[in-house]
């Protein structure tokens, strides 16, 4: 397994918490995978990644090279409409910078990220050489309305996040 993160202290969190099960490294997705081999990955996994890049087309085809044939990108960003929502005089159909301050870890941090809308996501999967095989709407547990009942209260009627399963398209 390869892991990959564009932050000095997160690659130190992963170090710590995975130990040397992983070959964890420093990089940034807007840069091409030169460490990795045409069709070498069989899974391309990118939870709540893809937010804070504004153009996906060049990683999403870099995700299509490393992936063979059979392999999946599966991946999770904020949903379309929860995040529309939160800013005001917001533009539904433009890709629209925002900022958000996200608390973990014990610190606060102003995560810079883009929103945009459903199409974009699944028009920009088809042309770098996707289909969509799977597209969920995350639904809080009851695990996270045990953990915390204030929150789950908040976010169990609207949308939160999107999970997607895409599957690099067959030609011939």
């Amino acid at each position: 397994m390869i892991a990959v993160d564009a932050s000095p202290k997160m690659i130190e969190h992963a170090k710590m918490r995975l130990g040397g099960s992983a070959d964890i490294r420093l990089h940034d997705l807007r840069e091409p995978f030169t460490f990795l081999s045409d069709a070498s990955v069989d899974l391309v996994l990118a939870a709540l990644v893809l937010d804070y890049i504004e153009d996906w087309t060049p990683v999403l085809k870099e995700f299509r090279r490393i992936l063979t044939a059979t392999g999946a990108l599966v991946f999770s960003v904020g949903h379309p409409f929860t995040d529309y929502l939160l800013k005001e005089g917001a533009d539904y159909f433009e890709i629209e910078y925002f900022e958000m301050t996200w608390t973990g870890f014990s610190v606060q941090v102003l995560m810079p990220s883009y929103r945009r809308p459903l199409g974009y996501i699944t028009e920009t999967l088809s042309e770098a050489g996707f289909t969509v095989d799977s597209l969920v709407e995350a639904r809080p547990t009851i695990d996270y309305q045990k953990a915390d009942p204030e929150g789950y209260l908040k976010v169990s009627k609207r949308p939160s996040f999107l999970c997607i399963r895409a599957r690099p398209k067959q030609t011939g």
